[in-house]
């Protein structure tokens, strides 16, 4: 029998990747390479086996009935390629190779970027592969290896682990309050400039939330000022733009160097939660294994951002910390 050569092997790993993720651009993203690279091992492959796979537009890629068929074998084949690289791998002692994580913006950028030196400096054999945005990445056609989430998700083909709370506060300027005023209660909002979040994966606007009364309720006050990212959200609050709600990740150290100050610290909620999830197949993996151990040092519980909340709320006596505020309660 004649053996498959490498060559096929690329095609039939760039065929399959492009559609699972529907362009060439995402498979080219998800491999590391040129989406030029893999138009041409997939056409490479369809002059090879003699056959169209794909039926091209300017705007995606549909699968032909025989592109239909070849695409399943195709991935049991990786599949199996994959199941054999693990199996090596939960034989090192070390963590070695490529390491693929993926987390949302501000996370990656606040949180997990400043650690990944100190993680490195420990398994120097590893290359870390970091991918951040709001892109919800599937974590097993992509190859992902980790993934840091907000939020408690759940998918039957993926393990979940909580790492740490995850709070949102309202926050303004010391010169914004002194000008206009601090608010006592939600309802007051109305009478203050606010700035909001608009999610950029569903286009929906933040919804304040509130413990009221004994139980969560939710708010969307009228903003004059509304952006797509979170850091922009916490920059236009540091210049005096009114009233905003911030992740107390992102908030913190403006609130340590006197640049914010948590308003309404009686009315905040746990929001959700930080969680990583990895593919069943990456359970005996050393690599998703050191990670995940390191993880737990980057997000402790509680966590040192909410901490230097606590410790300013303490020292202006205003308003209690936010490890007491009761969780759990029904959001309307």
């Amino acid at each position: 029998m004649e053996q498959i050569g490498l060559d096929r092997l690329t095609g039939l790993v760039a065929f399959a990747r492009s559609a699972s993720l529907g362009s060439y651009t995402a498979a080219a993203r998800s491999l590391g390479i040129s989406p030029s690279a893999v138009s041409k091992s997939v056409q490479r492959l369809e002059a090879r086996l003699g056959v169209s796979l794909f039926t091209r537009t300017t705007r995606s890629l549909t699968l032909t009935p025989e592109g239909r068929d070849l695409h399943e074998r195709a991935l049991r084949l990786l599949r199996e390629a994959e199941a054999i690289e693990q199996a090596a791998a939960a034989a090192r002692a070390e963590p070695a190779g490529l390491l693929k994580v993926t987390a949302p913006l501000p996370v990656g950028t606040h949180l997990l970027a400043p650690a990944l030196p100190r993680f490195r400096a420990r398994h120097p054999r590893l290359t870390i592969d970091l991918r951040l945005g709001d892109h919800m990445a599937d974590l097993i056609e992509e190859g992902i290896d980790v993934a840091i989430r907000v939020g408690e998700l759940s998918d039957s083909r993926l393990i979940s682990r909580r790492l740490a709370p995850h709070f949102v506060c309202a926050f303004a300027a010391p010169t914004y309050l002194a000008r206009r005023g601090m608010p006592r209660h939600p309802d007051d909002l109305v009478h203050h400039d606010c700035v909001n979040f608009r999610f950029q994966s569903t286009g929906q606007v933040l919804r304040w939330p509130f413990r009221v009364g004994g139980r969560t309720v939710e708010l969307t006050p009228d903003a004059g000022i509304v952006t797509d990212f979170s850091d922009a959200v916490a920059a236009m609050l540091v210049a005096g733009g009114g009233i905003g709600v911030s992740p107390t990740y992102i908030a913190a150290p403006h609130v340590e160097r006197g640049a914010l100050v948590p308003v309404l610290r009686d009315f905040s909620v746990e929001r959700s939660a930080f969680t990583a999830l990895w593919p069943e197949s990456r359970r005996g993996s050393p690599n998703v294994k050191a990670f995940l151990a390191f993880l737990e040092e980057v997000f402790p519980s509680p966590a040192p951002w909410d901490r230097a909340l606590e410790e300013e709320g303490r020292a202006s006596s205003v308003e209690r910390p936010l490890s007491s505020v009761p969780t759990g309660a029904r959001t309307r």
